[in-house]
């Protein structure tokens, strides 16, 4: 696999197995978990985020939060993060603001949860030009994901939706969610725009909204709920009848086989 910031050439194609893709699954123990990547006796420890004891999520103010717009985010080596971002167009500062209004006098315990909650049903119910439901665009975004899989995270779980992304990711390598992310958004800008403008359509500047939100996994019920979510995401819009049809996500029968 290339060790560039390039995506692969075969951007686009979902089809075309490479490596089998890894079954992963999360055992629980004393304040940590274990990762298991399918091949027998091939264990990678990831530790589930403690803040003073087993099993206590680290919680707001803690060091490795921090915040650079509506959002908070948090960066530890080896944390399991479901990573959400969206197209620009998706979510207007109309919109945003008038949210932020409508959360503002709720205690802080519930604020940032209620905020994740009413920005997520906004974007599902599809806002703005929807560019992903093109599928060369939705396939180099995909190929985004899988090309630097094993090199700069573990890739666990992904859907493409018409205008925003999940992906669950275990960092590796010292790389962080924020540059991670910042890298996929950046090539795959790039190679959509050229796509549409090639067909004749206007470019979309900027492609994709600044921010994005993660979520890291507190345990393993946390970690098969969240898979189940963003697998159960295009089902849940009407654009498939099960997670296995939707050809842009870790669900679908090929991509598995990757």
């Amino acid at each position: 696999m290339a060790n560039s910031d390039q995506p692969p050439g075969n951007a686009g194609r979902p089809t075309g197995p490479s490596s089998p893709r890894r079954v992963h699954r999360l055992i629980g123990t004393a304040g940590n978990a274990i990762l298991v990547n399918g091949a027998p006796g091939n264990l990678n420890k990831a530790a589930v985020l403690v803040n003073g004891g087993p099993g206590e999520p680290a919680e707001m103010g803690d060091p490795r939060w921090h915040s650079r717009g509506y959002l908070p985010h948090f960066h530890s080596p080896g944390a399991l993060q479901h990573i959400t971002y969206h197209l620009a167009d998706s979510i207007s500062q109309d919109a945003v603001e008038r949210l932020h209004s409508e959360i503002v006098f709720l205690p802080d315990s519930q604020r940032d949860a209620e905020r994740r909650k009413r920005l997520e049903a906004w974007i599902d119910s599809g806002h703005g030009s929807c560019a992903l439901r093109d599928p060369v665009a939705a396939g180099i975004v995909q190929s985004s994901f899988l090309n630097f899989d094993t090199q700069r995270y573990r890739l666990l779980a992904w859907v493409v939706m018409p205008n925003h992304v999940h992906v669950l990711i275990e960092p590796i390598h010292g790389w962080t969610v924020g540059k991670i992310v910042a890298t996929w958004k950046k090539f795959t800008a790039r190679l959509i725009n050229e796509h549409l403008t090639a067909h004749g359509q206007k470019p979309l500047h900027p492609f994709w909204h600044r921010e994005y939100w993660d979520r890291f996994m507190r345990d393993e019920p946390h970690f098969q709920q969240t898979i189940a979510y963003i697998h159960n995401n295009a089902v849940k819009a009407g654009l498939a009848a099960s997670p296995e049809e939707w050809a842009w996500s870790s669900a679908f029968p090929r991509n598995a086989e990757r």
